[in-house]
């Protein structure tokens, strides 16, 4: 596995495969930093190229559709078609010199955009695919995302702070969420209860979304 933002033009020849980690800059309420999703696309990025031979992890993509969440400081959203035409033109740029690109996305804002993006490079003839977890559990900051984080970097959750925030499915908050953003349904910017969260249940699901991330990825390239 290289870095592509540590290694030199002759250490890529071989690779063929780049691993593209897909995330945002949102709030994740008051304990988890506004990188989570990032951190999440990455440390999964990370371990997909570490197992695979011929891939290569670039760096993160930092930046997606995040709206929703502009009402609590430090977000920053560059939007859905933005974050379309952004992916569109790394995935031309990647498929000159590699020869498969694999976006992994940790953040559900970016899902139509990712899609778009794909489908076009596709349509180009481009060997373009896009993954994202299947984890279930509360939607935004809960115990699933402090969970991940606190498997990943414990060192950057503030359990202290943790608060349950709105318990209510997805499904259900979304009206509301696409007309006035989080806020307007959890002040706290939590969907679910961290409080519930545990190191232990982090690395069982990093583990087992790697085992199903390598198993498409060897079965793509073979």
């Amino acid at each position: 596995m290289s870095a592509l933002d540590a290694a030199t033009w002759p250490e890529l020849e071989s690779a063929r495969l780049l691993v593209v980690p897909l995330g945002a800059t949102e709030q994740h309420g008051p304990h988890l930093p506004l990188g989570t999703d990032t951190e999440i696309a990455h440390a999964l990025a990370e371990r997909l190229a570490t197992a695979v031979p011929g891939a290569c992890l670039a760096p993160a993509v930092p930046y997606g559709a995040s709206g929703e969440h502009q009402a609590f400081p430090g977000t920053l959203s560059i939007g859905v078609d933005a974050t379309a035409h952004l992916l569109v033109e790394l995935g031309r740029s990647a498929t000159e010199t590699f020869a498969s690109v694999l976006f992994v996305c940790a953040h559900g804002g970016n899902a139509q955009p990712l899609a778009d993006a794909v489908t076009q490079l596709c349509a180009e003839g481009r060997d373009v695919r896009a993954w994202s977890p299947r984890w279930s559990g509360d939607a935004h900051a809960g115990h699933l995302e402090t969970s991940l984080m606190l498997a990943i970097a414990p060192q950057r959750v503030h359990l202290a702070h943790a608060r349950a925030g709105n318990p209510a499915p997805l499904a259900e908050l979304m009206p509301a969420l696409r007309a006035e953003g989080v806020r307007a349904v959890s002040p706290s910017g939590v969907l679910g209860d961290p409080t519930l969260a545990s190191a232990e249940h982090g690395r069982a699901l990093l583990a087992a979304e790697e085992k199903r991330i390598t198993r498409m990825v060897r079965q793509w390239l073979t």
